[in-house]
């Protein structure tokens, strides 16, 4: 008489941890990427009222660079502001050099486990529009996703 069998085989288990595995392997890189994008999305949300403060800054003082454009002394006050932007989790502090240039100071712990120091806007004054390079010196895979958030 033939008995019903009753379960997983050894090697239909086997098979099963082995595609649970590979999903592992490849959602966790793709989850962390994820979260980095999301907390440099609120970095540069933190600053984007920084950045429409310049441009209209430039705009009021046909401005054609912002070298030299105002005093650090009163940038918040030059540039519209009655001081500088509220911080958030991820942004400990927001500054701008006499130049233009935003710099965000990164919280620490915000990035991974490294060191991430600062997330910096650089603007440069086209005719019709201002192009911002952005730069940090964050651990990968932060600085390729910096660039996106112009």
């Amino acid at each position: 008489m033939k008995q019903v069998q009753k379960g997983f085989t050894l090697i239909e288990l086997m098979i099963v941890v082995a595609i649970i595995g590979i999903l592992a392997a490849v959602a966790i890189p793709s989850y962390q990427d994820y979260v980095t994008k999301a907390k440099f999305s609120k970095i540069a949300t933190t600053t984007a009222s920084v950045k429409t403060a310049l441009a209209m800054y430039a705009q009021d003082n046909g401005l054609t660079t912002f070298t030299g454009a105002f005093t650090a002394a009163d940038s918040w006050t030059s540039l519209g502001l009655s001081g500088a932007p509220t911080t958030s989790a991820e942004v400990s502090a927001i500054s701008v050099s006499v130049d233009g240039v935003i710099e965000a100071t990164v919280a620490p712990g915000v990035i991974g486990s490294g060191s991430c120091g600062y997330v910096r806007w650089t603007p440069t004054m086209g005719s019709t529009n201002i192009v911002w390079t952005v730069t940090t010196n964050c651990a990968a895979p932060a600085p390729a996703l910096v660039a996106k958030w112009k």
